[in-house]
């Protein structure tokens, strides 16, 4: 047959080539490899931007959003500030109600900043209360500095000296708050708004502390005498003095501040008071006699002292007179907690000059030193 033909009869193989449908899907698949990777690509670039951006806010102090409390976009300011605002930082604030005022008041920039300056810095924590003169848009720790400087203060200072009375003290308030003396009067009739301790039985008498106070542009009678009685309450407390002795000790120690000129001497008259009551004898504090007849205890009379009317003559009523006489220092409700020791009865300053005191034990001593006293008067009365 292969001759027949001519030719090699064999059928040569067939040469298979691939579909075109084989073509199409490969090339699906790459594209659907091209898009997976895309989309991480995507996603990687969306969570490297998204994290520089929270960085970039919180090292630009919230400059895109906006900071904390602020309309400016600015969480604290630089420069030395402008202008000038009162703020009132209250009794009980604390830093982050200190930091709401100066936000309110347009002093710093955000609550954040102030917050941070507060605990970086030590002594922010005896911040006192009262009105002080602010910078507008200051820095937060400047802010803190200026609340710290008693210039910054908004305030006036008022002295009340040992040994003043009621009276005194309450006119003293008319002068410098500049106020009529009537005003001051009624504040006292307000044992409530004054803040006096049911003890005092309605009579501020001995209750109201001497010391320096700083007052606010805004007081009022009634706000500066509460400050002295809870300043009062405030030592016999840190004293240890028992609340159902407080007034006992203030009538004592006023007694004390009216008649003992130096320091070593009151708690040598608070023994002396001491011994006289425990004998039952009357006091014969000429201080108290003048206080009850309002008059100065140099120009007392022997009528005076014999005057029973007086209730405040302790010549002629046993115990301690009905109310503190003045207002005691710190002095001397020390010398009446602890008084000298001594069997002294009689005392009698002998140079109304130097306020030399002596003291004496029996009558006859106590004569002698009296005579003392007279020829001291004789000699400077020329």
């Amino acid at each position: 047959m292969s001759d027949l033909f001519g030719g090699d009869t064999r059928v040569a193989p067939v040469e298979h080539k691939p579909s075109r449908s084989r073509g199409r899907a490969k090339e699906q698949r790459e594209r659907k490899r091209r898009r997976r990777r895309s989309i991480w690509v995507l996603i990687v670039a969306t969570l490297m931007v998204a994290g520089a951006a929270y960085v970039v806010v919180e090292l630009m102090g919230g400059m895109f959003q906006g900071g904390a409390g602020s309309d400016s976009g600015v969480e604290d300011y630089s420069g030395v500030g402008h202008g000038s605002v009162e703020v009132v930082i209250k009794p009980g604030d604390t830093g982050a109600d200190m930091a709401a005022t100066l936000v309110d008041a347009g002093v710093v920039a955000t609550a954040k900043a102030f917050n941070e300056a507060f605990a970086a810095n030590p002594q922010a924590a005896s911040i006192q209360p009262g009105t002080y003169n602010m910078l507008l848009e200051m820095p937060a720790s400047d802010a803190v500095i200026a609340l710290l400087n008693p210039s910054s203060r908004v305030s006036f200072s008022l002295g009340i000296p040992e040994g003043l009375t009621v009276s005194q003290i309450a006119t003293k308030i008319s002068e410098k708050l500049a106020i009529p003396i009537e005003d001051v009067n009624a504040a006292l009739a307000d044992p409530v708004a004054i803040g006096l301790p049911a003890e005092a039985n309605g009579n501020a008498e001995g209750w109201l502390f001497p010391a320096t106070y700083d007052i606010e542009p805004n007081a009022t009678p009634a706000s500066v005498l509460a400050q002295m009685t809870a300043q009062t309450v405030a030592v016999l407390t840190q004293k240890g003095v028992p609340q159902d002795q407080w007034a006992t000790v203030l009538n004592k120690a006023s007694l004390v501040e009216r008649e003992a000129r130096l320091a070593e001497d009151r708690p040598k008259v608070a023994r002396a008071i001491e011994n006289r009551l425990a004998k039952e004898l009357t006091l014969d504090i000429d201080s108290s006699v003048a206080y009850g007849l309002g008059k100065p205890g140099t120009g007392l009379t022997t009528a005076d002292t014999q005057d029973p009317n007086n209730a405040y003559n302790t010549y002629k009523h046993l115990g301690l007179p009905p109310t503190p006489i003045a207002s005691p220092g710190a002095a001397s409700i020390d010398a009446v907690l602890a008084p000298a020791e001594g069997d002294w009865l009689f005392w009698v300053t002998v140079n109304l000059d130097t306020g030399e005191t002596l003291f004496a034990s029996t009558y006859d001593e106590h004569l002698a030193n009296v005579e003392l006293l007279r020829a001291w008067q004789a000699e400077n009365s020329k």
